[in-house]
């Protein structure tokens, strides 16, 4: 790997480590984990309605 790609990738975890602790001060502290919270139940909502469209009766071929 070239200096290069590591030093992009250094800047990419760096800069989110900063805006993860932005985001975690202060007040925003809450409105960011209601804000995720909420997002995880809707993914975790979604999720679980593609589960229940599965047909069993469909023939499973190995």
């Amino acid at each position: 790997m070239s200096t290069t790609k590591k030093i992009a990738i250094g800047l990419g975890v760096a800069s989110g480590a900063l805006l993860a602790a932005w985001l975690l001060t202060g007040d925003r502290k809450n409105k960011t984990k209601d804000f995720i919270a909420k997002k995880a139940s809707s993914l975790r909502d979604s999720l679980k309605d593609k589960k229940e469209s599965f047909d069993e009766n469909e023939a499973h071929y190995v």
